[in-house]
């Protein structure tokens, strides 16, 4: 076969891998949102976001479907969703987000990957003042096309609108953690449907380090996003 079909079947397994990996985590997600609001995405507005991210990593609809079921049954495991806060080599800081059925396990699993990387996990809350909890929304502009960007960034105002991005493909909207519902609830009025629409931690201040110090920082945020308890990774590494 050769080496270039040996890096074609590399590059296929990875991307197989990436999306097995998205799927568990979005399928976490549409159980937890179930388990906390019910089955019927119309009254919960968690499951709703749920699905739609699923939707924007591909997951398939009976794979979806499915995961309601599960979540439905009793016999379905609780998730808890526990965050961890740590910093890496060069004091850069990592917020990791989980959702397990086993927190001994989970706190071994984050605790080794940051020892094995020279990090060093601290307290939860110990980096609030370097993170801010936002909401973004993503639209894609094709969706926009019968609208004006400048008078549909004044309409969501009323929604909580912080910031506004755009790019050549899609539109990001930012709100303040408290507003997120409000911008959720004001797009659906709206009847503008999003791609995505998550929480995330942005940082304040960003860490600019030389190559090799960025390589040792990626390297623990590549073992922590490939446990399977982790659903995010957010660090302040410029």
């Amino acid at each position: 076969m050769g080496r270039m079909f040996e890096k074609r079947k590399h590059k296929m397994f990875a991307r197989y891998d990436k999306m097995a990996k998205q799927f568990t985590r979005a399928g976490k997600e549409i159980v937890i949102a179930v388990k906390e609001g019910g089955e019927n995405p119309d009254y919960n507005p968690r499951l709703r976001m749920a699905i739609q991210n699923a939707k924007s990593v591909s997951m398939p609809k009976d794979r979806i479907e499915a995961a309601i079921k599960r979540a439905v049954s009793k016999d379905t495991e609780n998730y808890s969703e526990v965050r961890f806060e740590g910093y890496a080599p060069h004091g850069v800081g990592i917020i990791v987000e989980t959702a397990t059925d086993n927190n001994t396990r989970t706190v071994a699993n984050v605790r080794m990957h940051f020892n094995k990387c020279d990090g060093n996990l601290g307290k939860t809350g110990s980096l609030d003042f370097n993170f801010a909890r936002k909401g973004i929304f993503t639209i894609a502009k094709e969706l926009l096309e019968d609208k004006d960007i400048e008078e549909f960034e004044f309409e969501l105002i009323d929604g909580g609108l912080e910031d506004f991005a755009e790019d050549e493909e899609k539109v990001y909207l930012y709100t303040a953690y408290a507003d997120f519902g409000k911008m959720q609830t004001h797009l659906e009025g709206m009847k503008v449907e999003t791609a995505s629409s998550e929480l995330q931690y942005i940082p304040l201040n960003l860490v600019d380090l030389n190559e090799e110090q960025a390589s040792e920082v990626l390297d623990l945020v590549d073992r922590l996003e490939g446990d399977d308890d982790v659903q995010n990774v957010y660090h302040n590494l410029k």
